[in-house]
């Protein structure tokens, strides 16, 4: 990749995050630009394309949780929307056809249906960020949307794999069972790569030089290769820090691939016409979202939340659409048309993930008509009447601060966790904790306050998060006293003007302490010095 792509790939973008808008539209943009002054895709950028590429499927395979995927909410409703979704695009284009529309004219029953199965997925890049900068990733609504796209993510590698050029050889069920058999020394490697630049560097491996190489050899497409290591090692407990650590180096590299799409010629006036025209199916398909996760007795605002996140058009759909242009199923003005959709699709979920609280109290009455009753207890109101405290994360410093009111026998606390297992053994332990994302305005909103709450204890594990829990205590428990921690002096003060009533610094009370316990043993154990005469 040339150095003027990377810095004209890098401005476009952003310009488009000071817009407020997903950086991958400036990264489309970049290449139309760049295509109108004679560059070419060359082996450069598509190698960093395809690298990025195996990446995602990489990191779709870590988070590949039988658990999350089983449940009906996610399969039979990513199932049941594919299929509503990929017949209403394909009835849309059939009847732009009809009407003489250019491109749409010529389209047969099997290329109406591979657009139209392009179409329906939504965007995992676009929603999973959105999600991350709304601290809803671990809430219900957020958890919900991203089983639905890794299940829209399968379903699209399989129609990769189907169009593969040539089919496997009879060493690939060897090459299948060997990455399944070596999952045992994946996993010791994963665990003592550290925390350092070798950790990515081993995804980077196990993704590129053992998934994808060994199932190219065997006529598998190398992109299945990617998506089983990941899978292989999805329940290990460092694939969480893994697909973290691989999250920016994927996004990187995934810009040669959209900067390639516009390298591949600007779009005619047409392509814009119809990309922009297929707009008019994205309110449909959040409709039918809407619908069918309600049905499974989710509250009506959690589906709100979660549809909109799903409401775009998908890179992985543009993916399939340029793999379905490569094999010669379909034109290349069919690419372009695909890249626009996906890029003004992700301007309108960013719109409307800024007003979706207004959305929910202007249409609430009727879509409280749509919920089924009784609301699933992972949704539904958590009654907080009869505590005293509340402890916002319950890590080892919220343990503690837990233990130590329980300890005084004052006022009765209640601990909050958003990881099923963290709660459970605290449950087990003993100790009275519910499960709940404190960074997701939904679970505020869920909770019964009772009118005596005297504290809120902060003590989640980023600085960041802590203020945002802070503001919320503030918002829903003005009358309450809230106290927090703090790793620096600086964040001690950001804390007080937040509106904590208590601010401590980790790091200084945890020094002070151990000296004190240290200075204490000293007087135990050293004898006293003689008195003086």
């Amino acid at each position: 990749m040339g150095f003027e792509v990377i810095l004209v790939a890098f401005v476009f973008g952003f310009a488009a995050t000071r817009l407020r808008l997903p950086p991958l539209v400036g990264y489309l943009a970049a290449g139309f630009v760049l295509h109108e002054f004679g560059r070419t895709p060359d082996t450069g950028i598509e190698a960093v394309a395809d690298i990025g590429i195996l990446l995602l499927l990489f990191g779709i395979g870590l988070k590949l949780q039988p658990v999350t995927l089983a449940r009906p909410v996610v399969w039979l409703t990513t199932a049941t929307h594919t299929l509503i979704a990929t017949t209403a695009a394909a009835t849309a284009l059939l009847l732009a056809g009809e009407l003489g529309l250019p491109l749409a004219v010529d389209l047969d029953g099997g290329q109406l249906l591979l657009l139209g199965f392009a179409l329906s997925f939504s965007s995992t890049v676009s929603a999973v960020k959105t999600l991350e900068d709304r601290g809803e990733s671990a809430a219900l609504a957020g958890r919900v949307a991203v089983g639905i796209l890794i299940v829209q993510d399968i379903l699209a590698v399989g129609y990769l794999g189907f169009i593969a050029d040539e089919g496997p050889t009879l060493w690939a069920l060897a090459i299948i069972a060997g990455i399944i058999l070596l999952r045992p020394l994946f996993g010791w490697l994963l665990s003592n790569s550290g925390h350092g630049e070798l950790l990515p560097l081993l995804g980077l491996a196990l993704a590129a030089g053992v998934g994808a190489a060994s199932f190219d050899l065997v006529g598998l497409k190398p992109d299945l290769g990617a998506l089983l290591i990941g899978a292989v090692l999805a329940a290990h407990p460092r694939s969480g820090e893994l697909s973290d650590r691989l999250l920016s180096l994927k996004d990187l590299l995934l810009v040669g691939f959209f900067v390639s799409i516009g390298l591949a010629g600007a779009p005619p006036p047409i392509a814009w016409a119809i990309g922009g025209g297929l707009l008019i199916l994205l309110p449909f398909q959040s409709l039918a979202f809407l619908l069918l996760i309600t049905r499974f007795r989710l509250r009506s605002r959690t589906a709100l939340h979660a549809s909109i996140a799903l409401m775009t058009f998908s890179e992985f759909g543009l993916i399939v659409v340029v793999a379905a242009e490569a094999a010669g199923i379909i034109d290349q003005v069919w690419v372009s048309a695909t890249a626009i959709a996906v890029a003004l699709s992700f301007v309108l979920a960013t719109v409307l993930s800024r007003i979706r609280h207004h959305i929910y109290r202007s249409a609430s009455r009727l879509l409280a008509a749509i919920e089924r009753h009784p609301v699933i207890p992972e949704d539904s109101v958590i009654d907080l009447a009869a505590e005293h405290v509340i402890v916002l994360g319950m890590g080892r410093i919220g343990t503690g601060a837990y233990d130590e009111i329980v300890a005084r026998q004052v006022l009765s606390p209640v601990g909050v966790e958003r990881k099923e297992e963290i709660v459970l053994a605290h449950r087990a332990d003993g100790r009275n904790v519910v499960r709940g994302d404190a960074l997701d305005r939904d679970f505020w909103d869920r909770i019964r306050f009772p009118d005596d709450l005297r504290l809120v204890v902060v003590a989640l594990n980023t600085h960041a998060s802590n203020m945002e829990c802070v503001r919320r205590a503030r918002e829903y428990v003005p009358g309450a006293r809230v106290a927090a921690i703090a790793a620096y002096p600086d964040e001690v003060a950001e804390l007080r003007r937040a509106g904590a009533t208590i601010a401590r610094n980790l790091y200084e009370e945890a020094g002070q302490a151990l000296a004190d316990d240290a200075l204490s043993f000293l007087d135990e154990a050293l004898p006293q010095d003689p008195a003086v005469d």
